[in-house]
């Protein structure tokens, strides 16, 4: 299932906490080789994981992660902003209504129904929170991925060759990708509704006009 919860309560969750961020460290540091700080406990975390960030986490039934992203409001301190501005030819986007989404995570072997329920996520919270747009760094390799899920970014900038290109782009809700998200990750949508109620207490609301 999908879980929404903020970093100052990750406490409470201590091992989905640790297996996600024991994830991060597999994903980012062993199999992509970024250069990415892993802690004496296994774990990855960075100067954007705290108390106010937001997670979305894919919960296995044994209550560990399966997946997850992180995000924050772009009128405030974030890794486009602060590492990637040159990608954008040093232009800043501040903005409360756009959200940075980083770290797409997928625990090794996560199938790609995982990868689509994240996804679905993002959208949910563009849907409850009036949002316009999502904005995110990403690397080649998920190019393809994005859009096999059916939820393509329109890209502001990028630099580097091949494996080495990054990207920063921007997602704007549309109806008909939310559909497609859906079945690529088989869940209702009545349900996905449900995991966002039952994070949020509140019901999701319809997208901010952009």
């Amino acid at each position: 299932m999908l879980r929404y919860i903020y970093g100052r309560d990750l406490r409470h969750v201590p091992i989905l906490r640790d297996s996600m961020h024991r994830d991060r460290a597999d994903q980012f540091q062993r199999r992509l080789g970024w250069a990415v700080q892993v802690d004496q406990n296994g774990f990855e975390r960075d100067g954007y994981d705290t108390d106010d960030t937001l997670y979305v986490i894919w919960v296995q039934p044994d209550g560990t992660h399966g997946g997850s992203m992180r995000f924050l409001p772009m009128d405030g301190s974030t890794m486009v902003n602060d590492h990637f501005a040159h990608v954008m030819n040093g232009a800043a986007i501040r903005d409360p209504h756009i959200w940075e989404c980083t770290r797409y995570c997928l625990r090794e072997g996560a199938s790609s129904h995982i990868a689509a329920a994240l996804m679905l996520a993002g959208g949910e919270l563009m849907r409850g929170f009036d949002l316009t747009h999502l904005l995110g760094v990403f690397d080649a390799r998920m190019i393809r991925i994005y859009r096999m899920i059916g939820a393509s970014p329109e890209v502001l900038g990028a630099t580097g060759e091949g494996r080495d290109r990054i990207s920063v782009g921007l997602w704007q809700f549309r109806a008909e990708d939310r559909v497609k998200v859906l079945q690529r990750a088989g869940i209702s949508s009545d349900l996905s509704e449900h995991w966002f109620y039952r994070s949020f207490g509140r019901k999701v609301l319809a997208p901010r006009a952009a």
